[in-house]
């Protein structure tokens, strides 16, 4: 029987894992070319997706030890790289699934972009501190916010980012 407890769990360290390799390329983006940024996050949100839907879910025993770490001006600036970086390819169509009669939005690859690294690099620092009660709280947060915030936004960029990197290569719907 396997007695590792949640929070160091495979499934908690592969999400650690591919989050902080996402929070490294978004610090870097802006010395990237733009298609390798598209490749890099088809490839690494499609991970991410995954690992986010295997966090175990975790009872919390001090949540007075959550923390959040990425100020609004860390926020923008990882917005202003990619939105910098993207151009007229930022922005895309959306439909919200859960209204009955929704409208189309528009959205930005940017923004959903940041607020995806925001969620991620709060995670990996507060994990990182190495206390049980901020790891209980990074792996108990990442899993609500899976739920209810980056699980979303990755899903919407993945389909962007799809339509980007194959648009030459879809069939002309005719229904």
């Amino acid at each position: 029987m396997n007695n590792v407890e949640p929070i160091y769990s495979q499934a908690v360290l592969d999400m650690f894992t591919v989050a902080n390799e996402y929070c490294m390329f978004a610090e870097k983006a802006a010395g990237y070319e733009k298609s390798d940024i598209y490749q890099y996050l088809f490839k690494v949100f499609s991970l991410l997706y995954l690992k986010g839907a295997l966090i175990p879910e975790i009872d919390v025993m001090h949540p007075e030890a959550n923390e959040r770490f990425i100020t609004e001006e860390q926020w923008q600036d990882i917005f202003n790289d990619f939105r910098n970086k993207f151009g007229e390819d930022d922005f895309f169509h959306f439909c919200d699934p859960k209204v009955s009669n929704p409208d189309i939005e528009l959205k930005s690859l940017a923004e959903n972009l940041a607020d995806i690294y925001q969620d991620m690099k709060d995670f990996v620092l507060l994990y990182s501190k190495g206390l049980q009660a901020a790891r209980e709280n990074a792996v108990h947060e990442i899993g609500r916010l899976f739920k209810s915030h980056w699980g979303q936004r990755v899903l919407m960029c993945l389909l962007h980012l799809h339509f980007l990197l194959f648009q030459e290569n879809m069939e002309e719907e005719t229904y």
